[in-house]
C-alpha cells in the first residue's frame, strides 16, 4: 500500500512515538508573529528556559498590527524585537521590511517541499501548497517547538479533494475554496490532512494554491496540501539553484513528496469546477455560499483586498484589472493592503498602485489588522463589508459587523457597484 504526502513527512520526521497516537516529529521551521509569540515567550522566560533549538530555523515577523496602534500592541511588537535580537534570529521581519506571515515567509524561499513548519497561527496550513507539512498550534507547542524544535500530532487521514474541469472567465482560486467548504461543511476534514488534486490545480499559479490550502482550516483540516511540480520548482528556484544542478535534478527530488498512486484515503470529495461561478459567502460561517448574482442588491459600506488568503500580486492584478479607468461608489470607502512590502513595490512598477488610488482606494502598508478586526479597516457595528479575507465569523472585522468573502476581482467590482457584483456585472 502507498502513502499519503502527509503519511511520508510523518515518517520521514518521526522523532519518537510516546504513547498512543502521538507522532513527535522534527522540525524544520517554526514561524512566529507579535500576536501569539510573545506570550510563549514569556513564559519560556519565566521557566528560565529562554533559548531556541536552531536560531536559522526560526523566522519571525511583526505583521497583525503594523505598526502598533497603542502602548498594549507596541509591547508586544517590543517583546517579539528584543527576543529575536537576543537569540540571534536573522530572518527578523520589522515594520518597513515586513509582510502578512502567510505571504512573507513563502516569498522570502523558507518553505520547500517535504518540510514540516508550525506556527502559532491558524492559517500557517497556507504553507502545504507547496507540498510541505504546516499546521497552527497553540501556546505550549509553540514553547516546544521554539526550545526543542519538535511538535506532537496525531498522523492524520487524508481526505483526497478532487478540483477537476477549468474555470471560467471571472473565476478564482477564492470562489474554488469556497465551494469546496460549502460542499464539505466548516468540520468537513476536522483533524484531517486536506489534499488538494485535479486539473484545476495543476493549473493554478503558487498563489493561487495558497489561496487554496490557505482556507483549508475554515473546513476544519490540520493542514491543506497540493503535489511539488514544476510551477512550485519555479517558484523555488532563486532560492534552491544552487542546491541543485539542474531543474530536473530538482524536479526528481520532490517527486519523493508526492502521494503515490496506491495512496488510501479516508474519502475522496469531487468537485467540477467548470460548473463554478463568482461566489461569495452569506451570514457567519464560511460554509454559508451563494453565487454573487443572487445578492446584488445587498449594499456594502466596505471594500477590503488584502490579507494572507489574497494579498499577493496576483491578487492586486485581478482586481486592478477590474478596476482601471473606473471609480468606486461614492456610497462606500475602499483599501487595499499589498500583503508584503516586496508585492508593494512590484505593484508600484506594475501602476497598479495608481490604478487603485485613481479608483480611490486607501493603500495601507502590508498588516492583518482589518481581518481580524485589530486595525486599518475595522468595522462599525452594522456595517457591511466584501474582504478578500479568510473568514466571516460574527464580529470578524468589527463587533456587530458583517463580512462577505470573495474574490478580489468581485471584491474590486463590488467597489464599483456599491453592491455586492461581480466583473462581468461592472464590464
Amino acid at each position: 500500500m502507498g502513502k499519503t504526502l502527509a503519511e511520508k513527512i510523518f515518517d520521514s520526521h518521526l522523532v519518537d512515538k510516546p504513547f498512543g497516537e502521538t507522532w513527535v516529529l522534527r522540525l524544520d521551521q517554526v514561524f512566529c508573529h507579535e500576536i501569539t509569540t510573545p506570550i510563549a515567550v514569556n513564559d519560556l522566560v519565566s521557566k528560565k528556559l529562554d533559548k531556541v533549538f536552531d536560531a536559522s530555523k526560526i523566522k519571525a515577523v511583526i505583521d497583525h498590527v503594523s505598526p502598533a496602534k497603542d502602548s498594549k500592541t507596541a509591547e508586544q511588537g517590543k517583546i517579539l524585537r528584543d527576543w529575536a535580537r537576543r537569540q540571534g534570529i536573522k530572518d527578523f521581519f520589522d515594520i518597513g521590511q515586513n509582510g502578512v506571515c502567510h505571504a512573507i515567509f513563502p516569498e522570502k524561499g523558507f518553505v520547500r517541499p517535504g518540510y514540516t513548519i508550525i506556527m502559532g497561527d491558524s492559517h500557517t496550513c497556507t504553507h502545504g501548497a507547496f507540498g510541505a507539512f504546516a499546521a497552527g498550534v497553540g501556546t505550549t507547542d509553540l514553547e516546544v517547538g521554539i526550545l526543542k524544535g519538535v511538535a506532537a500530532f496525531k498522523r492524520p487521514d487524508t481526505l483526497r479533494i478532487n478540483l477537476t474541469g477549468t474555470l471560467k472567465k471571472g473565476v478564482f482560486a477564492k470562489d474554488v475554496i469556497l465551494a469546496v467548504i460549502a460542499k464539505i461543511g466548516v468540520a468537513g476534514a476536522t483533524d484531517k490532512a486536506a489534499e488538494f488534486r485535479g486539473t484545476v490545480i495543476d493549473a493554478m499559479s503558487m498563489e493561487s494554491r495558497m489561496t487554496i490550502c490557505n482556507m483549508a482550516v475554515e473546513a476544519g483540516a490540520t493542514c491543506g496540501v497540493c503535489m511539488p511540480d514544476q510551477i512550485t520548482l519555479d517558484y523555488l528556484w532563486e532560492f534552491i539553484k544552487e542546491t541543485y544542478k539542474t531543474k530536473a535534478e530538482a524536479l526528481a527530488d520532490f517527486a519523493q513528496w508526492r502521494s503515490d498512486d496506491d495512496a488510501a484515503y479516508v474519502d475522496t470529495v469531487t468537485i467540477n469546477c467548470s460548473c463554478l461561478e463568482p461566489l461569495t459567502t452569506v451570514a457567519y460561517k464560511p460554509d454559508q455560499v451563494k453565487p454573487i448574482r443572487e445578492l446584488r442588491e445587498t449594499l456594502v459600506d466596505q471594500v477590503y483586498i488584502g490579507s494572507c488568503t489574497n494579498g499577493r500580486i496576483e491578487d492586486l492584478r485581478e482586481a486592478a484589472a477590474v478596476l482601471k479607468g473606473r471609480k468606486i461608489a461614492p456610497t462606500l470607502r475602499a483599501i487595499v493592503s499589498p500583503a508584503t512590502h516586496g508585492v508593494y513595490a512590484q505593484a508600484l512598477k506594475e501602476g497598479l498602485i495608481s490604478i487603485f488610488l485613481e479608483a480611490g482606494f486607501c493603500i495601507t502598508n502590508p498588516t492583518c489588522g482589518a481581518c481580524l478586526g485589530m486595525s486599518n479597516g475595522v468595522l462599525a457595528e452594522g456595517e457591511v463589508c466584501a474582504s478578500t479575507t479568510n473568514r466571516n465569523f460574527y464580529g470578524r472585522m468589527g463587533k456587530g459587523g458583517m463580512v462577505h468573502l470573495m474574490s478580489p476581482a468581485s471584491a474590486a467590482a463590488t467597489a464599483i457597484a456599491g453592491s455586492l457584483a461581480t466583473a462581468e456585472d461592472v464590464a
